[in-house]
């Protein structure tokens, strides 16, 4: 007789159902990825490989252009990202620069003037936007120990200066709603916050969840002429009514969908009416570093009417035991998604709209 007690980490259930399944090898149009990484531990640490084994890679993958978050890590990291990717294939990357938390006792009230300097720097050497990590929110203390809210005023000059020199921010201030809910038996991502215990944010001591998205919404508006992507859905995609009321409140405010088609695809009537009515607000991103197979379960989420299959590589669905269904986009939307967003939020080209081979 099996046990009647099965530990949740031997649950490997194997589903009965026959349903259609669709191998997409390569996306329907090019792809513009607005959301990876290319060093380690995300990107698999392509900074330190042979750049044109990385180029084959993304041809495989029919990636056309990529964007590296890297230099939110550092300016070392930056100025390394910028001759090893940038300088070597121009027309293929985009390396965003960042902002060192750690400097603002040091600048006191006047941190935000600093940052800004150090912006204008970085955007000097070559960086082509601003990613904000999500300690910012979380961690980021000022002078007297304090934790920064993300809509602080003392960082409007860093905001403005992005704006002045037509830098995109990239803004991930939250992770999933159940990160920040009580770690017991309701808790849907029960598995994956024991596996990594410091994605915890209980509040106490952490801000509750909505209070650090109603502060990123005060942030984006109060400075319209500034462009902000928010990154994973706006950081909220549990909820797209939320979010769409923010991509309406604020026309200079853009997403993307990186390391969320688990949350999109267990929803997808409410996701598909999401990519029709936003088609113009939307970026693609992966947020998985360079690995071809992750790319085209995403592609197989965007194209397909397929039901009912996992989101991840691998047997076990990583961010919650659910599968995803496919929204079976329109082609036009898929365009808008895959590149021409990018085009002109991003300022990329892929001189090529025809469909893949």
């Amino acid at each position: 007789m099996p046990s009647d007690d099965l530990p949740l980490r031997q649950f490997r259930p194997r589903a009965r159902l026959v349903v259609k399944q669709t191998h997409v090898q390569k996306p329907r149009f090019p792809v513009v990825d607005a959301h990876n990484h290319l060093a380690e531990p995300f990107g698999g640490g392509w900074d330190k490989r042979p750049l044109a084994a990385l180029l084959d890679r993304l041809d495989e993958a029919g990636v056309r252009a990529y964007v590296d978050l890297d230099g939110g890590w550092g300016e070392n990291i930056l100025h390394r990202h910028l001759d090893h990717f940038k300088a070597a294939a121009p027309e293929r990357f985009q390396i965003f620069g960042g902002v060192d938390w750690n400097a603002w006792p040091e600048h006191g009230d006047r941190f935000g003037e600093w940052a800004a300097e150090r912006l204008r720097a970085q955007a000097a050497r070559g960086a082509e936007g601003l990613k904000i990590w999500k300690p910012f929110g979380l961690h980021v203390r000022d002078q007297h120990g304090e934790l920064v809210k993300v809509d602080d005023p003392r960082l409007s000059p860093l905001w403005e200066t992005a704006g002045e020199l037509g830098l995109p921010v990239m803004i991930h201030v939250a992770d999933p709603v159940a990160f920040f809910d009580p770690l017991d038996e309701t808790n849907e991502r029960w598995e994956e916050l024991h596996e990594h215990p410091d994605w915890h944010f209980p509040s106490p001591p952490y801000p509750p969840f909505m209070a650090i998205m109603e502060g990123l919404a005060n942030w984006v508006a109060r400075h319209p002429q500034t462009t902000f992507i928010g990154a994973h859905v706006g950081c909220y995609a549990e909820n797209l009514a939320w979010v769409g009321a923010m991509l309406d409140r604020c026309p200079n405010y853009y997403i993307d969908i990186s390391a969320r088609i688990g949350e999109l695809g267990r929803q997808p009537y409410t996701a598909r009416r999401f990519f029709l009515r936003y088609a113009d607000r939307i970026l693609f991103g992966s947020d998985m570093g360079p690995d071809t197979e992750s790319y085209r379960i995403m592609y197989r989420f965007l194209e397909t009417d397929d039901e009912y299959f996992n989101y991840n590589v691998g047997d076990i669905p990583q961010q919650g035991r659910w599968y995803i269904y496919g929204l079976h986009l329109p082609d036009d939307v898929l365009r808008k998604v895959y590149h021409q967003n990018a085009e002109r939020v991003l300022g990329f080209s892929t001189q090529n709209d025809k469909d893949m081979p």
